[in-house]
């Protein structure tokens, strides 16, 4: 099969599977409250960032259950969700509970696994990021979804931010002019920063550019360690994310909107404080700054040089009000995840795929990949990507 008759046939099956899944919910209800089940695991992941408390301020949702190995952290997750019924194992919670939603929340090696059983129960999905672990995961649990017809949503939580989508209505009605590029880089502390960075945070990254800037359609990248080309000899198994690799990632991707050009770069020890963890987003007429995060304040700086030293324009605050305007809102919303599962609800009542799909999901996961592919081929890939198994197991 050639790259384009793939194209075609990956775009024919997303629709086959968005028109399966409308034949299976046309029927949905809409509740009044939906029963919740919450996947945890003590010591792999935890609950991540809040996936067991968030549900509380939820009015429409109810927490019935809860699934956690370690006997401890199952007893204090009980207490701290209110959930009336625990179990060890997550796999006779979605036999035994006729439960609507589950929150998928442990460490990424547990993903796949934990959203294939979802699929095939049923339950809808509200998921910790990042995805899964791989391509062929990935498209493993599209094609669940596809099948089974559940929503799913990934807590990438600037798709949800009101600040980001302010920034967006902005771009689209010029205030910086015709977008030209966008640069993003991770948190690149001691532990994480590279490869790793890439993995845990840089999706957050590479999700928001597609929000800017449409799908990727090629990418160019180099990974180091300790100053020399990534090689076989250089990975790793990281417990979490399986084979890994580099201290150092320098990412170009082209996407598909007037040909913009993201950058995403990680270092290890080039941390900043306060972080550079964000992005920038460059126009012929200026630039908009944002940090990763729910209601973390941008700015924008209305200069076409894009150096304020040069001219006497400075950057000025955007709120999710506006340019220059006092932020109304006070609620950190839990990281978030009280509008994705909001968003999430919607979704399922009204048959539409959520705002941080599955898709979406699928696409990090496959932009991270065209990183380590890139670097693998040593030349620019193009996506969707041929390869689909992990490209650091391929190394020579």
């Amino acid at each position: 099969m050639n790259h384009s008759t793939r194209r075609k046939f990956l775009q024919y099956s997303t629709l086959t599977g968005l028109a399966m899944s409308t034949a299976l919910y046309s029927q949905a209800a809409t509740r009044e409250k939906y029963r919740v089940g919450i996947i945890g695991c003590t010591g792999k992941g935890d609950y991540g960032h809040g996936l067991d408390r968030v549900w509380s301020g939820v009015a429409r949702t109810e927490v019935v259950a809860v699934a956690d190995e370690n006997p401890a952290g199952l007893e204090s997750a009980k207490m701290t969700t209110g959930a009336k019924r625990g179990y060890a194992d997550y796999r006779k919670m979605l036999a035994n509970e006729a439960l609507d939603i589950v929150a998928v929340a442990p460490r990424l090696d547990l993903h796949r696994d934990m959203v294939l059983a979802c699929a095939e129960h049923g339950r809808h999905v509200y998921m910790e990021k990042p995805f899964v672990q791989n391509l062929e995961q990935a498209d493993d649990v599209v094609l669940a979804c596809e099948k089974s017809g559940i929503k799913l949503s990934i807590a990438h939580i600037n798709r949800f931010s009101p600040i980001r989508m302010m920034c967006k209505k902005l771009i689209d009605d010029g205030e910086i002019g015709e977008v030209l590029e966008i640069r993003s880089r991770g948190k690149e502390d001691s532990q994480r920063g590279g490869g790793e960075d890439l993995w845990v945070l840089g999706t957050h990254m590479l999700d928001m550019m597609r929000t800017f800037a449409g799908n990727p359609i090629s990418c160019y990248a180099v990974v180091k360690e300790n100053g020399h080309r990534v090689t076989k000899a250089d990975v790793r198994e990281d417990p979490a994310i399986g084979p890994l690799a580099g201290d150092w990632v320098q990412a170009t991707f082209e996407f598909e909107k007037n040909g913009v050009l993201g950058h995403f770069s990680s270092r290890r020890n080039a941390a900043a404080d306060p972080t550079r963890f964000g992005m920038q987003i460059f126009g012929t007429k200026g630039v908009i700054e944002m940090q990763s995060g729910f209601l973390k304040r941008a700015y924008i700086l209305k200069d076409p040089t894009w150096s304020p030293g040069q001219t006497s324009r400075e950057w000025v605050p955007i709120t999710s009000a506006g340019i220059g305007k006092p932020e109304p809102r006070t609620d950190a919303r839990s990281y978030g995840h009280e509008s994705g599962i909001l968003d999430l609800i919607d979704a399922i009542e009204t048959d539409r795929q959520s705002i941080s799909s599955v898709y979406d999901a699928r696409a990090s996961v496959e932009m991270v990949a065209g990183c380590f592919e890139s670097h693998r081929s040593g030349k620019p890939v193009e996506f969707p990507l041929v390869n689909r198994k992990n490209p650091l197991t391929l190394l020579e």
